[in-house]
């Protein structure tokens, strides 16, 4: 019996990667596009030398410490959407510190990670308090959020941070060197963010699995009430999970700063925190798949402007593509379901 469901789901399993490529391939075909000269300029895009394969790794860092942020919440059933807003404030507070503080690397780079941790975890604890003490559904204090952290990065650089040649989109004047990441040889990556990342997402697989604080969030998931009469301290525990969210998310913000544009810019979170949560969706929540998507959806982010170069393709394929295999993957889960359901109706 085990069996034969594992052959029915194998086809649902497959569905979602065949239906993404059908959908994307009928696309391509009615703007008179060949599927597979698209699809292989994408691979191509990303894997085409050992530096653009780093720029990969550069996309792939601020989303996997984003996603490993969101597991965090999502395993209590909350939904941060003010991820985005948390990548920026972790920029603006790394940005703050490296114009307070002219310090050599050794001390800098350190003080700048701490920052942006810290203006990630506040902007999130006060997600969970609107949430907790306000009532307010996190979904839109946070969204409410991300709207005040973009107008105060705009703010900061159009006012007390612009440049010395005066306020441009550009952003503000480059961060000096001693504020900057060390670059792997002849790339643009830079290899202690890519460590850390890889870091945060084992730490957290682990925090989940095998720690009582994970169990409680877990717990909190499946029934916040009936979590509260076991004796857990949900308020708390929820407040902790925005908070640690908000110091990952943070982070990735503080690494946009100091290993990527080397100064803060409006768009400095690059909706690293809104693609996260399609990668964790992607995940069921699962931190050991995380990594593969992330690198899935890195490579996707890189190869896609090749389209424009080579095909005249609008590089906004990719974010299709992205887009697709979540939506497909949970329709043919909700399916999934229904059919598990259904056989054990039938044999109940």
């Amino acid at each position: 019996m085990r069996a034969r469901t594992r052959l029915t789901n194998l086809p649902l399993g497959a569905a979602p990667v065949v239906l993404t490529l059908v959908s994307s391939s009928l696309i391509l075909l009615a703007a008179g596009a060949n599927p597979f000269e698209a699809f292989a300029n994408i691979i191509g895009g990303a894997f085409e030398s050992w530096r653009k394969f780093a720029d990969v790794l550069v996309a792939l860092v601020p989303l996997m410490l984003c996603a490993a942020g969101m597991l965090i919440t999502f395993a209590a059933a909350l939904w941060n959407i003010g991820i985005e807003g948390q990548i920026i404030m972790g920029a603006l507070f790394t940005t703050a510190a490296v114009r307070w503080f002219p310090l050599p690397s050794a001390l800098i780079l350190p003080i700048t990670i701490l920052a942006g941790m810290l203006g990630g975890a506040l902007w999130g604890l006060l997600v969970g308090l609107m949430r907790t003490h306000g009532h307010v559904n996190e979904i839109f204090g946070g969204l409410g959020l991300n709207y005040i952290a973009i107008a105060l990065t705009n703010y900061f650089i159009f006012g007390p941070w612009k440049s010395v040649d005066g306020a441009t989109m550009s952003g503000t004047d480059p961060f000096p060197a001693a504020a900057t990441m060390p670059l792997i040889a002849g790339t643009r990556a830079s290899w202690p963010p890519l460590i850390i990342a890889l870091l945060a997402i084992a730490g957290v697989y682990l925090v989940l699995n095998y720690t009582r604080w994970g169990l409680h969030l877990k717990a909190i998931g499946l029934n916040a009430q009936a979590a509260g009469r076991m004796g857990i301290r949900t308020t708390a525990n929820i407040l902790l999970a925005f908070a640690a969210c908000g110091a990952l998310a943070g982070l990735a913000g503080s690494f946009q700063t100091t290993a990527v544009y080397y100064r803060l810019i409006p768009s400095i979170s690059s909706g690293y925190g809104y693609l996260s949560q399609l990668v964790v969706l992607l995940s069921l929540l699962r931190a050991e798949w995380v990594p593969l998507i992330v690198l899935f959806f890195s490579i996707i982010s890189v190869g896609s402007p090749r389209l424009e170069l080579r095909m005249q393709l609008d590089s906004s394929l990719g974010g299709i593509l992205q887009g697709s295999i979540v939506l497909f993957f949970l329709l043919t889960r909700g399916l999934q379901q229904r059919l598990s359901q259904r056989r054990e109706r039938k044999h109940g």
